[in-house]
């Protein structure tokens, strides 16, 4: 398992992570049985939200209640929650943001957060609201370092012209096949390309050169929760192909490719594998060892749809 170290930060984390927001309809021991396979895996690195499960705070509630941590077992872990998502709008008032931590602190049965996520960007945020919030929660000690979810270069930047901590993550959707942040930027000035759209800013860049962390979300994904496209031979049989023939070099299941392909990127990107399978654990994480060439990259890149000018 490949590790990083967050900028600055001290967190030297895997760069896959475990993604929790499915635990829920878990027993106790299934919950211990998915973090014992992830730390066994070298999978240190470990991310919740406060909107997670049935009713608020659900799925953290589960995991402190069937976890319990040692002070060494904490410290040796990093634990990521979000906020601001709630029923029908989103709140970045500091008034939510601090009772949300409180609440996920108490669920989840720690005395910090490593890291707090803005989940999802915010219209009507203010971010003097947010830099209240975040200064309240570094100086007593709740949270270590902050991050985003979701959002635009110019939308970190209006956040950062109040928010004093440094914003080491942003957490985005990727995949081979949806990958907006990544196509766009090869097709760049081709007209009626679709792909040649600008929607993300040149958030990619933005983020290397800011040190800002890219999380990727949904790494098996079609497109906005459109399916997988692992085993969808009818829609992505080039892509199929390319990844088992891939597999079958490097010895791993597809999954893993597909991890792969996100992990080669030189921005060191993390990949947030959202599974409740511990045999899908375990295969799809396999991708954070397999040192795909750049031939490889691009015939997987071509595959999926994404076209070179």
């Amino acid at each position: 398992m490949k590790t990083m170290t967050l900028p600055n930060s001290t967190h030297d984390s895997s760069n896959i992570i475990l993604g929790l927001m499915r635990i829920a309809p878990l027993t106790d021991d299934q919950i211990r049985a998915l973090w014992g396979s992830a730390r066994d895996l070298g999978i240190n690195f470990f991310d919740h939200a406060d909107v997670y499960g049935d009713t608020p705070h659900e799925c953290e509630r589960r995991f402190g209640d069937a976890v319990t941590l040692t002070s060494s077992e904490r410290d040796d872990v990093v634990l990521q929650s979000k906020v601001g998502i709630r029923d029908g709008y989103w709140d970045f008032s500091t008034e939510h943001i601090l009772e949300s931590v409180d609440e996920s602190l108490k669920a989840l049965k720690t005395d910090h957060l490593d890291i707090l996520l803005l989940h999802r960007p915010d219209i009507l945020v203010e971010p003097d609201e947010v830099a209240a919030a975040f200064d309240a929660l570094e100086s007593a000690g709740k949270v270590k370092n902050f991050g985003v979810s979701n959002q635009m270069p110019l939308q970190v930047e209006l956040l950062k012209r109040s928010v004093r901590q440094p914003l080491i993550v942003n957490q985005v959707q990727l995949s081979i096949t949806h990958a907006p942040i990544l196509a766009q930027g090869v097709a760049a000035n081709m007209a009626g390309l679709d792909q040649s759209i600008d929607r993300d800013n040149q958030l990619v860049e933005y983020a290397r050169i800011n040190d800002i962390v890219l999380q990727a979300w949904s790494p098996f994904q079609k497109g906005f929760f459109d399916g997988v496209f692992l085993g969808d031979r009818e829609n992505y049989g080039a892509l199929n192909t390319a990844l088992d023939e891939l597999a079958a070099k490097y010895d791993v299941e597809p999954a893993a490719i597909a991890v792969a392909w996100i992990t080669r990127h030189p921005a060191n990107m993390q990949v947030v594998l959202g599974t409740t399978n511990v045999d899908h654990l375990r295969a799809s994480a396999a991708g954070s060892d397999v040192p795909l060439t750049r031939p490889e990259w691009y015939r997987l890149f071509t595959a999926a749809g994404h076209q070179l000018p």
